[in-house]
């Protein structure tokens, strides 16, 4: 045999993009309901980004945490009905959401 051939069993790697979306999935912010954050973003197809979740990102206490990177941008306390906003005006458009940005490293003043 020359050729080789996937087999049919094997699973499918989704894309990895540039641009990537990550929950924070750790203890404190899926008591404060960052299952249902990383869901929101999981239901709406962003083109060229990747929505994970993640360990533990450092701010407990803080969330639901979302990281957009290569942006760096951290978002604290997000809720699932603000996933769409996120969406639309950050990933899609590339304006930072100013009301939820996180204090710590987004000073606003």
């Amino acid at each position: 045999m020359n050729s080789i051939s996937k087999s049919s069993n094997s699973p499918v790697t989704p894309p990895v993009y540039p641009r990537c979306v990550r929950v924070c999935q750790n203890r404190t912010c899926r008591k404060q309901g960052a299952a249902k954050v990383l869901v929101a973003f999981e239901a709406i197809s962003i083109p060229e980004v990747t929505v994970t979740g993640s360990s533990c990102l450092g701010q407990c206490g803080n969330g639901p945490m979302v990281l957009v990177l290569p942006d760096m941008v951290w978002y604290s306390g997000v809720h699932p009905s603000e996933v769409p906003l996120v969406v639309e005006k950050h990933l899609l458009n590339n304006q930072r959401v100013t009301k939820m940005l996180y204090y710590r490293f987004h000073p606003q003043g």
